[in-house]
C-alpha cells in the first residue's frame, strides 16, 4: 500500500495532468508556459525521444540487475558504463525527460506540475536505492557517487 501511495499514485496523477486540456477548463493550469507552435512541439518530441533512448539504454545495461522494487539479485553488479557513467539513475532521468517533453508538447503549466510530481516520486525512490546501493557496494559506491550526479549531469 505504501508503494502505491508513494510511487504509483503520483505517476497516475502526472499522467492525468498531461491529459486533454478540456479536463482543466480555464484556470492557471491551462495557462501556457510556451506557445503552441511547431517549434516547441518539435523540441518536446525530441526530449521524449531522447528520454526514451536513455531509459531503454540504461535498462538494457542493467540486464538482470533490474527490478521494479529495490532488491538484491544474485551476482548483483554496480553498473558504471554508458549513461551510468554520467548519472546514477539514468532510467529515472530518461523518464523525466519523457515527462518534460510531454510538458513542452502540452505547453501548459499543468505539464510542469506533472514533471515536478514525477521528480519528487523518483527522488524519494532513488533515496531508498542509494541507501541500499551504499550498504551493498560500500566504498565502490561511495567513489561512484563522488564522480556522478543522481539525475541531471552537472546539477542534481
Amino acid at each position: 500500500m505504501k508503494r502505491l501511495v508513494a510511487y504509483w499514485l503520483p505517476l497516475v496523477a502526472a499522467f492525468l495532468l498531461l491529459g486533454p486540456g478540456e479536463w482543466f477548463g480555464h484556470n492557471l493550469l491551462r495557462e501556457q508556459f510556451v506557445p503552441h507552435s511547431t517549434f516547441f512541439e518539435s523540441i518536446g518530441l525530441c526530449l521524449c525521444v531522447a528520454g526514451a533512448i536513455v531509459a531503454c539504454w540504461a535498462r538494457h545495461l542493467l540486464g538482470e540487475n533490474w527490478s521494479a522494487t529495490v532488491q538484491l539479485k544474485d551476482h548483483h553488479q554496480l553498473i558504471t558504463r554508458g549513461p551510468y557513467k554520467v548519472v546514477r539513475h539514468p532510467i529515472y532521468s530518461g523518464l523525466l525527460l519523457i515527462f518534460l517533453g510531454n510538458a513542452v508538447l502540452v505547453g501548459d503549466w499543468r505539464g510542469l506540475l506533472a514533471v515536478a510530481i514525477v521528480f519528487l516520486s523518483f527522488w524519494r525512490k532513488l533515496q531508498l536505492e542509494e541507501r541500499w546501493l551504499n550498504q551493498h557496494f560500500g566504498e565502490a559506491y561511495r567513489e561512484y557517487v563522488v564522480r556522478t550526479h543522481a539525475l541531471v549531469p552537472g546539477l542534481i
